[in-house]
């Protein structure tokens, strides 16, 4: 009986290797070269009476009705300079991160084969923790400031949930989520299911889109202690979702307790400090996977475009709890 087990293990393994090095060898073989664009070194590195040079090059990032005088005092403010130097010390060269991006364009036009290939726009921002990467028609621009790394004093400010994604390994997770929630229809009818649904889908696609070496903790933005406590209290998560009633419920304050960008979820139970936040998020993303697990033939296309009640229903997911 085990070499039986062992039989089919193997049998398994085979054809799940077989199909992934089918579809890597398939995104292997498409063409894509994005062009890169340094805005950051292009406006810091220029002189004020070259400014307007920079302006025509870079119209884009450049809002009309904004003075000049701006800019010029943008360009030399020493806070801003020390910016810009911190960032040159850890993305004077951007190639590998370029050819990392180029990679990951390849598995999204396996996927998806009539998205456009955008040109890459490297910049220093506000320190808008919400918008590190921006993918938008033809652009995907990504503010460096944001990825220097967790621990540097520039992020002192920062909760340390929020700090804990400031990190270089992060780019690649962050390009993909704004893809994804680009091409994800908003299918929001206010329930407390479908947003988990909705970010549910964001991280699915991840899974397709990330290499292997890319765990589901960097997927998410949790740490691995987070995602290992979200393993363990699955079940019980489950079950309190259920006896509240809360997965077709409309309360507006519910995305605020487990959906959203937060130090932790809100059970309003002893649990609570224990918990990631966006827990709400990571079950979606069980759900998903639950749903296209039980119905392979469904692509990642029918996937993005089916109502969240019906991905439920069809999900089969019961989390067990751990004995």
């Amino acid at each position: 009986m085990k070499k039986i087990v062992l039989l089919v293990l193997l049998v398994f393994t085979i054809f799940s290797c077989d199909k992934k090095s089918k579809v890597e060898q398939a995104v292997e073989e498409i063409p894509v070269q994005m062009k890169l664009h340094r805005f950051e070194q292009a406006f810091f590195d220029a002189k004020p009476s070259e400014l307007s040079l920079v302006k025509a090059e870079y119209p884009d990032f450049f809002p009309e009705g904004t003075p000049d005088e701006v800019w010029l005092e943008k360009m030399q403010h020493p806070q801003w300079r020390e910016l810009y130097q911190e960032v040159q010390k850890k993305y004077k060269n951007f190639n590998e991160q370029q050819a990392d991006i180029e990679e990951l364009f390849k598995h999204i036009k396996y996927y998806f084969p009539t998205v456009k290939t955008p040109e890459i726009y490297t910049a220093i921002g506000e320190m808008d923790y919400n918008n590190k990467t921006i993918y938008a028609n033809d652009k995907l621009i990504i503010a460096l400031e944001l990825f220097l790394g967790k621990d540097h004093r520039f992020y002192a400010e920062f909760p340390e949930y929020i700090t804990q994604n400031f990190e270089q390994r992060q780019i690649l997770p962050e390009v993909a989520s704004s893809f994804a929630l680009g091409v994800i229809p908003v299918q929001n009818d206010g329930t407390l299911l479908s947003e988990m649904i909705y970010y549910g889908k964001e991280l699915y696609l991840k899974d397709a889109l990330l290499a292997d070496n890319y765990t589901d903790a960097e997927k998410i933005g949790y740490t691995p202690e987070q995602i290992a406590w979200s393993k363990e209290n699955e079940a019980y998560i489950w079950e309190y979702f259920i006896s509240k009633e809360l997965l077709y419920s409309t309360n507006s304050k519910l995305p605020s307790q487990f959906i959203n960008l937060a130090p932790f979820s809100k059970f309003y139970l002893e649990i609570d400090n224990e918990s990631p936040g966006r827990i709400g998020r990571w079950v979606g993303w069980q759900i998903v996977r639950s749903y296209m697990e039980n119905n392979d033939k469904v692509t990642l296309q029918d996937m993005i475009k089916t109502d969240a009640k019906q991905i439920f229903e069809n999900s089969k997911y019961k989390p067990k709890r751990n004995e």
